[in-house]
């Protein structure tokens, strides 16, 4: 029977919402709800605690003590109140603990739990504390301040509660992991991204706190050994991430007057302006690979999106040092629209960013790779272009959507990219224990350097490849392929980069097209081209892959006829140009 983690962040009284979070065992989340009483709570909790569970209840299971705090309190603020996490004192006196059970301990017990951190006890309930996980799951400097205290304003919690959705969502890469790419989740973030009042938002932090309990009652099932417990079981234990020993905590925020109505009105504008924002996004989308396909360069993928409004709101919030990280977040926040292409050598990255030099604005260029090796080691390779469409673009539809508007493209390969995605997963979003970050550290460094050195082989390869490659003009071949148009082109432009494979498949189509069946019959007709000459009329301000060179030697030699093949329906105007400029010579 599968053992279901639970986490329960459970209200003191039966006044307010309890939030109710249930993975199954591969981590996976499949419910999330919010209760009020204890009826309701235990008709959700009913089909996921009757069999094998750990459940974690964001509050006090076990309460003996007249005054002052229980020991496992006392125990977690010695290490954790410096990060603002300390616990809140907990004892009999208060009207909620007095004289009878904790309302954390009537439910284990209606549900048939047993209190205790017992690893063979197959459901079982522990008591847990979200602030002190969250400083040492994603090493935080101090808390979260998600929660409605005095001074604290809608929009400065808003972006605290997203950012803590973030670094829940971060968690798919860890170990365990947890999968919160479920539709009640993206419901989830989207409300709290939208939340207009303190109430809204409140409703949405109970459900978040108990997906962070049901992950620590994941941990507690399947890595206890990452748990430290405070306490003991007859006056009560909190069981909690251990922290770091060389974990510090950060600086105080400060306080910026005004600073929340800047935020508040800079995510309004953005959310009013998030339909365009998307249609941009898909037009740049369109635009890059279009010219990338034009010019024939080879590559993985190019994807493409709009920031999320929850992402947003998340990020102009953000402050350093205690001061606001984007003083206007409408034009610092600069990846609003972000595109990606994914290379399969190294020389691609650098023809894919200087054909966007040359047909776009470049207002920045970062290598990041290059920034890395200046400082003496192996790390992050991505080349980071800042673009904007030209105001002179003869497209007007376009210049209608992306009048205004910047683009940062990422430009990598694809070894590049997998250690990038697989470092912001596990490094840098806190699933590395203490224990063994410095040897994780010395291992992502090592893959990073094995990577690179990877990437140049292929480079190599490919070199090695095109000076060996026997040109196939003599040989008597039948109807073409695309690998057989591959091979030939190889040794005819050798100093031309691959194409893509689907590439070579059409453009063997436009050679049926226009009769030619035979690769000898092929190397006749290119023959006739004087290549120097074409190069200078059309003035490759990139470098032309070789699908593009003999797109362009075929238009040179049949003009008109090649313009008009049903193969080239869909680029007709373009081709046309093209053979204009050819012709103005």
């Amino acid at each position: 029977m599968p053992v279901h983690s639970i986490g329960i962040d459970l209200a003191w009284g039966e006044r307010a919402q309890t939030g109710i979070a249930v993975l199954d065992e591969g981590g996976t989340l499949v419910a999330l709800a919010g209760a009020i009483d204890d009826v309701e709570i235990l008709a959700v909790l009913e089909p996921y605690a009757e069999g094998p569970c750990v459940v974690a209840i964001d509050a006090p299971l076990v309460v003996t003590n007249a005054s002052g705090a229980r020991p496992a309190e006392r125990a977690l603020s010695a290490d954790f109140a410096r990060f603002d996490a300390g616990a809140h004192p907990t004892n009999t006196a208060r009207p909620e603990f007095a004289g009878q059970q904790s309302r954390a301990a009537r439910l284990s017990e209606a549900l048939g739990l047993v209190v205790s951190t017992d690893l063979s006890l197959p459901r079982r309930a522990i008591e847990v504390y979200p602030h002190a996980a969250c400083i040492s799951l994603f090493r935080l400097g101090r808390t979260l301040k998600y929660k409605n205290k005095p001074g604290r304003s809608l929009v400065a919690m808003r972006g605290e509660l997203l950012r803590l959705t973030q670094l829940l969502e971060s968690l798919s890469g860890a170990s365990p992991r947890v999968d919160l790419d479920v539709p009640v989740w993206r419901d989830l973030v989207r409300s709290i991204a939208a939340a207009g009042t303190k109430a809204d938002l409140r409703r949405g932090e109970d459900l978040v706190d108990a997906v962070l309990c049901a992950y620590l009652a994941r941990l507690a099932a399947v890595a206890p050994e990452r748990l430290t417990a405070y306490g003991e079981p007859e006056s009560g234990q909190i069981l909690t991430p251990t922290l770091p020993a060389d974990h510090l905590p950060g600086p105080r925020p400060a306080r910026t007057p005004g600073r929340d109505r800047i935020v508040d009105a800079a995510v309004r504008d953005y959310r009013d302006g998030y339909a365009d924002l998307q249609r941009a996004a898909a037009a740049y989308l369109d635009f890059v690979r279009g010219i990338l396909d034009e010019a024939g360069i080879n590559y993985l993928s190019v994807t493409g999106r709009a920031k999320s409004i929850e992402s947003f709101a998340e990020k102009a919030a953000r402050s350093k040092d205690g001061a606001p990280l984007y003083a206007e977040p409408l034009t610092g926040i600069t990846d609003q629209i972000g595109v990606r292409v994914i290379t399969y050598l190294r020389s691609d990255v650098a023809a894919v960013a200087e054909l966007l030099a040359d047909e776009l604005v470049l207002l920045d260029d970062r290598d990041m790779g290059r920034e890395t090796a200046r400082e003496g080691r192996f790390g992050y390779a991505s080349r980071h272009l800042q673009v904007a469409l030209p105001d002179d673009d003869p497209d007007a539809e376009l210049r209608s959507l992306l009048a205004g508007r910047q683009a940062q493209v990422q430009v990598r390969t694809v070894l590049q990219h997998a250690w990038a995605e697989y470092e912001h997963a596990i490094r840098y979003k806190g699933s590395i224990p203490a224990a063994h970050a410095r040897d994780l550290d010395r291992r992502f460094t090592l893959t990073a350097g094995l990577l690179e050195l990877a990437d140049e082989q292929f480079s190599a390869i490919q070199e090695q490849l095109q000076q060996d490659v026997e040109i196939a003009e003599s040989t008597e071949v039948g109807t073409l392929t695309g690998r057989d148009l591959a091979a030939f082109l190889a040794g005819h432009y050798r100093d031309a980069g691959w194409s893509r494979e689907d590439h070579y498949v059409w453009m063997a189509g436009l050679i049926a097209e226009l009769g030619i069946t035979r690769l000898p019959d092929l190397a006749a007709v290119l023959a006739e081209v004087d290549e120097g000459a074409l190069s200078g009329q059309l003035g490759y301000r990139f470098p032309a892959a070789a699908v593009r060179r003999l797109d362009d030697a075929l238009l040179a030699r049949f003009g008109q006829r090649y313009v008009e093949l049903p193969g080239n329906a869909a680029r007709v105007g373009l081709l046309g140009a093209r053979l204009q400029r050819l012709r103005a010579d």
